[in-house]
């Protein structure tokens, strides 16, 4: 079956497999050079980039068809993912890109039981961005990483979707800890601590920053320093995992 037929299909019966009405959109936050990053696709027929998201399956469980998702833009499993909310503006799906949309496929609004109203599940989730292999699907012709605050225009309202997934991570910042799943294994904490910054669009001072997140004990020091660096090498810092898992539930105690 070519691409073409199978997105007519989709729009036509697409119903039969998914629930109506109900969607899953997920913002894919990746940390790289210093940058805080978000995975978009183009949808084809759009001309617009977009959140990865998709549809649930009849039989499968809303957090399943997150995961289903994530894995196969990134191609990673285990992914740290939270529902962070649920959009359902009667008006958030336009009128006008449908149109179009369902115009570029060779539907009509009454043909597809995409043309009508959904509400959609929001959820963020924090990957390795050294570890992603952004696969497009085939709605898209493209699957890439942006900096934050180079977003190009995005279809709907998943400009809104992705801001209140920022604010979200931005208010669990100062109450659980980030880290984990966007740092490599070993790092120092000015790398840390630059993670913070670049999501809090703020600085930190830095011996407060570190003299609060020691006292969690959700970092171990290493006996071990970066090398090449030009100034006092700094030591690297791994996560104790037991205590990052136990601070994820309970809080750290502290806001930055």
């Amino acid at each position: 079956m070519s691409y073409d037929k199978e997105i007519r299909n989709h729009y036509l019966k697409g119903h039969e497999q998914y629930l109506r009405h109900l969607s899953v959109d997920c913002v894919i936050f990746g940390f790289h050079n210093n940058e805080l990053k978000v995975l978009l696709l183009n949808a084809i027929y759009a001309g617009l980039w977009a959140l990865p998201g998709g549809f649930i399956l009849k039989e499968e469980h809303m957090d399943e068809a997150a995961k289903r998702i994530l894995k196969q833009r990134t191609g990673l499993n285990d992914i740290y993912m939270q529902q962070f909310y649920v959009f359902s503006e009667p008006e958030r799906s336009s009128k006008k890109v449908n149109e179009q949309f369902l115009q570029n496929v060779g539907v009509t609004a009454e043909e597809s039981w995409m043309f009508e109203r959904f509400i959609t599940i929001g959820y963020t989730a924090l990957v390795d961005f050294s570890k992603v292999q952004p696969v497009a699907d085939v709605f898209s012709s493209a699957c890439e990483w942006f900096n934050i605050h180079e977003i190009p225009e995005l279809l709907l309202d998943h400009r809104e979707i992705l801001g209140k997934a920022l604010g979200n991570l931005q208010l669990q910042l100062n109450y659980h800890p980030v880290g984990y799943n966007l740092l490599p294994t070993k790092f120092t904490m000015p790398e840390l601590q630059k993670l913070y910054e670049t999501i809090l669009d703020r600085q930190l001072d830095r011996r407060n920053f570190q003299r609060k997140i020691v006292s969690t004990g959700i970092v171990k020091r290493l006996n071990e320093t970066k090398k090449g660096v030009a100034h006092k090498a700094p030591y690297y810092y791994k996560f104790d995992l037991r205590k990052y898992q136990k601070a994820l539930k309970g809080g750290m105690g502290f806001e930055l």
